[in-house]
């Protein structure tokens, strides 16, 4: 019998990671609404695969935040973020991020330099869904890509942990958002000129910048309720 080969994955992992990935889309869509009940049986056939690897997906985006579990209830898509959610959640990212960007300016490899830089190839938002769905997901890669490039796994995870509830309420209503002139590229543009020069201290306060004023453009949402 042959020896398996430990560069490639078991297919159990690889079923396991793919129903994750599907459930966790469908949570960051709303395909599975904010508070709604998360039915392992019927994910299951939708996605023609056993309750087991639902039930692992489920534990597993419950680590992440993305859904909660009730005693006699099970499984419920985490709620949107409140107001005070949001500013916590900033709150974290003014902690995290300019360091993060400071050391990308140190760390990030040449790779990574031209990979931050094709990002800012993109047009803005422009009111549909599926475009704004679309420039959102581009703003979570960007912060998350700067992570990376930091080369410090642990931050890393963090930041992207933050930004996928961000993700989410951010998609909530988008349909009455009309953000052609929004001015995230142009904050962006400035984060990766500063990387790309190797300026730590003008990368953190270029993140510093941007998130201050992502936080007013979020909570500018509550007031319009």
């Amino acid at each position: 019998m042959p020896a398996h080969d430990p560069s490639v994955p078991p297919v159990r992992q690889v079923l396991s990671d793919s129903v994750y990935e599907d459930i966790k889309a469908k949570v960051m869509d709303h395909e599975i609404a904010p508070g709604a009940r998360v039915g392992i049986e019927a994910l299951a056939r939708e996605l023609d695969v056993s309750p087991t690897p639902v039930r692992e997906a489920l534990a597993r985006l419950e680590s992440d935040g993305l859904v909660v579990k009730r005693s006699l209830s099970g499984y419920r898509a985490t709620e949107l973020l409140t107001r005070q959610g949001v500013e916590e959640l900033f709150e974290m990212r003014l902690l995290l991020e300019p360091r993060a960007a400071a050391l990308a300016a140190h760390n990030a490899a040449e790779s990574q330099l031209d990979a931050l830089e094709g990002m800012q190839a993109h047009p803005g938002p422009t009111g549909p869904y599926a475009s704004y769905r679309d420039f959102a997901a581009l703003d979570q890669r960007f912060h998350d890509a700067v992570a990376e490039a930091a080369h410090r796994p642990l931050l890393a995870d963090a930041v992207e942990r933050l930004h996928t509830h961000l993700h989410i309420f951010r998609l909530s209503n988008v349909q009455n958002i009309q953000e052609a002139d929004d001015p995230t590229l142009g904050e962006h543009e400035r984060i990766v000129r500063a990387i790309l020069r190797r300026r730590a201290e003008q990368a953190a306060e270029a993140m510093a910048e941007h998130l201050t004023r992502s936080l007013e453009r979020q909570l500018s949402r509550f007031d319009e309720e």
